[in-house]
């Protein structure tokens, strides 16, 4: 186990994280987690990372969160091609190096079918809901790129366990209409203005609205793809920031009495 620190003058807990291995049909899934270091029990966060995988900024983010009072799952969704780092990436994520990464990562996501989003994410709740540090009840799921759309279909799939849904700069719109079917979840998205239109908006706030989803949903401005990442040229603090205004109130009002 790892402790993360945070600055005693904030009055913030230690986070301690861990690596841990997930089992799945298919094998095991290495995964980060952090939590407060308190003794008590926390509302679970399953967050899924981007298609670069979990890295320096990720783990920073999960410990951001977890510092709000969540234990918080990132697995490594990856895990078939091998544990983290399944690809070897350069500390910024520049222009220059993006084209050479996307050729490795995009096989990985054509790969990752919504069959085997579906297999991990029954694994990846029934491991995240049975941890000593996490409390009983509902749970909420984020995601980031490609992430944004496997939180979508896992709050889909288990509306049951469910409660809360963001997904940021990603393709969560993919599966149409019948993406959304079922999603009794609270939903967040958090659109890139280069990904999305505002035509292609309201296009998408209408299947929302037809879904009869309790949502917002809205591109951040000036943004481009990958804005909450620190580690690429995306990067946009404002939009990062932006980003925990809206997350940690939804999951506030979906999971503050969960603990």
């Amino acid at each position: 186990m790892n402790v993360y620190s945070t600055n005693a003058e904030e009055g913030r807990t230690t986070i301690p994280t861990e690596t841990l291995r997930i089992p799945t049909p298919d094998g095991l899934a290495d995964a980060f987690a952090a939590y407060p270091d308190d003794g008590e029990r926390h509302p679970g966060v399953l967050m899924y990372a981007d298609a670069f995988g979990i890295r320096p900024v990720v783990r920073e983010m999960a410990r951001e969160l977890a510092g709000h009072g969540y234990y918080v799952l990132v697995p490594n969704f990856f895990y078939r091609h091998g544990p983290t780092p399944v690809l070897e990436l350069p500390e910024h994520i520049g222009e220059d190096a993006r084209p050479a990464v996307m050729a490795q990562v995009m096989p990985l996501i054509h790969a990752h079918t919504a069959e085997r989003t579906l297999s991990d994410a029954d694994a990846y709740l029934a491991f995240l809901t049975t941890r000593p540090e996490v409390a009983a009840g509902p749970v909420a799921v984020t995601g980031y790129c490609i992430g944004g759309l496997l939180a979508m279909r896992t709050a889909a799939a288990h509306p049951d366990q469910v409660a809360a849904v963001a997904g940021f700069h990603g393709p969560v719109g993919v599966d149409g209409p019948d993406g959304f079917a079922g999603i009794t979840a609270r939903i967040h998205l958090g659109h890139a203005a280069t990904d999305l239109t505002p035509e292609a908006l309201g296009e998408l706030n209408r299947v929302l609205d037809a879904a009869g989803v309790d949502y917002t949903s809205e591109i951040y401005p000036g943004t481009v793809h990958g804005f909450t990442m620190s580690d690429t040229d995306a990067f946009d603090p404002a939009a990062l920031q932006h980003h925990w205004d809206r997350l940690l109130p939804l999951l506030d009002r979906t999971l503050g009495d969960n603990g």
